[in-house]
C-alpha cells in the first residue's frame, strides 16, 4: 500500500570542481522553484536510472545516486564527472507539498565543453570567493564553503548556517 508519509522525492546536486574552481548555474526565469537564481546541476531519481540496467547484486542496484549525478551533469552542461564523494544532505518540501530528500555530492570535471540545457541561462566557474557575487540559491554558498574547506585539509563537518 502506498504510504504518503513515507513517499519522497529524491534529488542529487553536484558540485563539479575543475582547476581548484566551483561550477554554478543560473536557473531560468521560468523555472517554478528559484527561478533567476545560481545553483549547482542535479535532478531528480527517477525509476530508470536504475531498473532498467542488471542489478549488482540477486535484489539490488548500487551507485545510484552516483549515477544519476552523471546522468544530471551531462544533461544539463554537457559535461562528464568522476571521483564522486558525498557532502551532505537535506529535506524540502516543494510549493505543490512534495517532500523532497536531497543528496548534495562533489565530483571531478572529467571533459567535456559547458553546453546548458534550456532550463538554464548562464554558467560561471567561481572560486569560493567569488561566489559571494551571485545570487545563489539559500544554502548553496555554506556547502561551497565545506568543499573548500575539505579540499584544504579540513574534515567536512556538518551544514551550519552562515551569519
Amino acid at each position: 500500500m502506498y504510504d504518503q508519509q513515507k513517499a519522497h522525492y529524491l534529488v542529487v546536486t553536484g558540485i563539479v570542481i575543475k582547476n581548484g574552481k566551483y561550477l554554478i548555474t543560473k536557473r531560468a526565469s521560468t523555472e517554478k522553484a528559484f527561478p533567476n537564481q545560481w545553483t549547482v546541476p542535479g535532478g531528480k531519481l527517477e525509476l530508470d536510472d536504475y531498473s532498467k540496467r542488471q542489478k549488482d547484486t540477486s535484489s539490488h542496484w548500487y551507485n545510484v545516486f552516483e549515477g544519476l549525478l552523471k546522468r544530471e551533469v551531462m544533461e544539463e552542461t554537457g559535461l562528464t564527472v568522476k571521483n564522486i564523494r558525498y557532502l551532505t544532505s537535506l529535506a524540502y518540501i516543494r510549493s505543490d507539498g512534495i517532500p523532497t530528500i536531497i543528496v548534495s555530492l562533489f565530483a571531478d570535471y572529467a571533459g567535456g565543453d559547458v553546453k546548458l540545457c534550456p532550463a538554464l541561462t548562464e554558467y560561471a566557474w567561481v572560486s569560493l570567493e567569488e561566489t559571494k557575487k551571485y545570487d545563489l540559491i539559500e544554502g548553496i554558498y555554506e556547502e561551497l564553503e565545506m568543499l573548500d574547506g575539505f579540499l584544504k585539509g579540513k574534515e567536512i563537518g556538518s551544514w551550519q548556517k552562515k551569519n
